[in-house]
């Protein structure tokens, strides 16, 4: 087994849920619901390797602008998830957190969501992110607004804002950087996810489509990404 001793914060982009079930003559309802299920089987595998952070990319801001009927179901799976799977997890010493505009989602979903974190708040296990109604630069936008808040107010100066008082003020101000960015399903882009805090990521794209991703393939980006050097822009002595 790898063990990912030099791997404390893993994002994912979990892609290929659509095309899975197209393939195989199904709704497109029912790789989202088997991509949900991978969610459970991929965290407890990380927290086994002793990754610290697991960071999913659930839903964008720009999944907002798919069909209604799309939007509902993967809206219905995600309030099925918050009552069931999730509190599987909390009985696993899994912290939950989420990341992302919570303003667009209904209140019942906001209100699991904040329910959840509460309940798992002190956990020490695994802690898995869920990046729902997110996008990166309206994160950015964000933290932009916040910092010129301050300025104007006198609270900070413009000479204040730099790389550590900036990345605090982003949804992430308390989780680590990720050291290992994995996107399923075929596709080499990032999607508008974590731009900031990939500025020093190793990236891994898989073929594989979500409902697909297995343990061994979370290994097999593990045992690759710790035969890489990790210079951050230095050159090695």
């Amino acid at each position: 087994m790898q063990k990912a001793e030099s791997v404390t914060h893993i994002a994912i982009i979990m892609d290929g849920n659509g095309r899975w079930a197209q393939k195989r003559l199904l709704p497109r309802s029912a790789g989202h619901r088997k991509g949900a299920e991978k969610v459970k089987e991929i965290a407890k595998e990380a927290d086994r390797l002793g990754v610290k952070f697991l960071t999913l990319y659930a839903f964008s801001t720009e999944n907002w602008q798919r069909p209604k009927e799309e939007v509902d179901t993967l809206m219905g799976l995600l309030r099925e998830y918050l009552k069931s799977d999730l509190k599987e997890l909390h009985e696993n010493n899994v912290r939950i957190r989420f990341i992302g505009e919570r303003d667009m989602l209904s209140a019942d979903i906001r209100q699991s969501m904040a329910a959840l974190e509460r309940q798992t708040a002190k956990n020490g296990g695994l802690t898995l992110c869920f990046a729902i109604s997110y996008g990166s630069r309206q994160e950015i936008i964000q933290a932009v607004r916040k910092a010129a808040v301050l300025v104007k107010n006198g609270d900070i100066s413009e000479s204040d804002i730099d790389i550590k008082s900036f990345s605090a003020m982003l949804y992430t101000k308390d989780i680590p950087e990720p050291d290992i960015l994995i996107r399923t399903g075929g596709e080499k882009r990032i999607s508008n996810y974590l731009l900031w805090q990939i500025a020093y990521t190793e990236l891994f794209f898989s073929d594989t489509p979500w409902p697909d991703f297995e343990a061994k393939e979370l290994e097999a980006v593990i045992a690759g990404f710790n035969t890489r050097e990790r210079r951050y822009g230095k050159v090695q002595a």
